[in-house]
């Protein structure tokens, strides 16, 4: 028996004045998935991660989350379900006026119940899941390196548990050691801790090593989604410039060069 989606978005349309966005967008998220949503510029991914949150109001149909729809959470609902996920946004989005602690302790302390000692017990456990140390944990953002900043940014996210995670391009801005490096420890996270994932990126190697699936947004809609090799398939511009390119074939190795040669070996 399939799961019951952990995210259900059916029949969105999103409109800025004339400009539509979405039209008629369906899509379902699994629970311990992860799902990486690419597509070219202007597509309409950051906008649809935006509607799963509930920062836009659709022109029509409805984004659920647990089963609910997001736009009916209000008041202590609204709260207690933005602690059940977590946002890593591209650049970090740390507060450059707090130390690394405190960036970390912020979603804790936000729940106005935690006694100042589990606060810190918590901050320092995942400063350990990221590979840091107590010492890092006084250190302010301008004292960090771009890698830093995205594990700061991840433990702060995943503070309080989340069941969904959401992350907005995660090796943006990261050499290509570190970019590895955090693939590896996302990975290692999700399967240790099962939580689900939304991932926006353009990465063909995150996509190649985390993605449990793929959905291509394109024509104002999700285009396809399925496994790597079943967008592979697709026939359609994007997909053909973007996957089956000299860089598509060097990121996705024998995927994708399969796919290239029309399924000949």
């Amino acid at each position: 028996m399939t799961a019951a989606p952990i995210i259900s978005v059916q029949h969105l349309t999103t409109a800025f004045g004339t400009h539509v966005v979405h039209q008629d967008l369906s899509l379902d998220v699994y629970p311990k998935e992860i799902l990486a949503l690419v597509g070219g510029s202007g597509s309409g991914k950051t906008t649809l991660l935006r509607q799963i949150l509930g920062l836009d109001e659709p022109r029509s149909g409805v984004v659920k989350v647990f089963g609910r729809p997001v736009h009916d959470y209000t008041g202590q609902d609204r709260i207690a379900l933005t602690h059940r996920w977590g946002m890593l946004f591209q650049a970090g989005a740390l507060f450059s006026a707090l130390p690394v602690f405190d960036n970390i302790a912020l979603p804790l302390r936000e729940l106005h119940h935690l006694p100042e000692a589990l606060i810190r017990d918590v901050v320092l456990m995942r400063l350990s899941w990221m590979g840091l140390t107590a010492r890092d944990a006084d250190l302010m953002p301008s004292d960090l390196s771009g890698g830093m900043i995205k594990r700061v940014a991840l433990a702060r996210a995943l503070a309080l548990d989340p069941e969904l995670l959401f992350l907005d391009e995660p090796t943006a801005g990261l050499d290509p050691q570190r970019a590895d490096e955090f693939v590896e420890l996302i990975r290692v996270l999700h399967r240790e801790l099962g939580f689900t994932v939304v991932m926006v990126t353009h990465d063909l190697d995150t996509i190649g090593a985390l993605a449990s699936r793929v959905a291509v947004l394109a024509e104002k809609k999700v285009l396809v989604e399925g496994s790597l090799e079943t967008v592979m398939a697709t026939k359609h511009p994007f997909i053909d410039a973007f996957f089956h390119s000299e860089r598509g074939v060097r990121a996705l190795g024998a995927t994708a060069a399969k796919d290239v040669n029309h399924g000949k070996p």
